[in-house]
């Protein structure tokens, strides 16, 4: 048994695929900015973590730390989660 395809009643010919390789292609390289900037989100929040451990390490209190950053001691600890 065959399946209709996707939402629009069949599947693709390849000259509907040849007709849109641009914007496939664009939509590629999109995907691939998108989880790029995801890993690059992880990195930053590992590295931002890892100093207010030291920081915190150091004496500054979570008050402190909030107080500097601008957000509450609630979102600091957040953030150490």
């Amino acid at each position: 048994m065959t399946t209709d395809g996707c939402h629009h009643g069949g599947m693709a010919s390849t000259s509907d695929i040849e007709a849109h390789r641009a914007e496939l292609d664009l939509l590629r390289q999109v995907r691939a900015e998108a989880l790029e900037h995801v890993r690059k989100a992880h990195e930053l929040h590992e590295k931002r973590r890892d100093l207010m451990k030291k920081l915190l390490a150091a004496g500054l209190s979570q008050s402190d730390l909030a107080r500097e950053l601008g957000v509450t001691r609630q979102a600091i600890q957040k953030m150490m989660a």
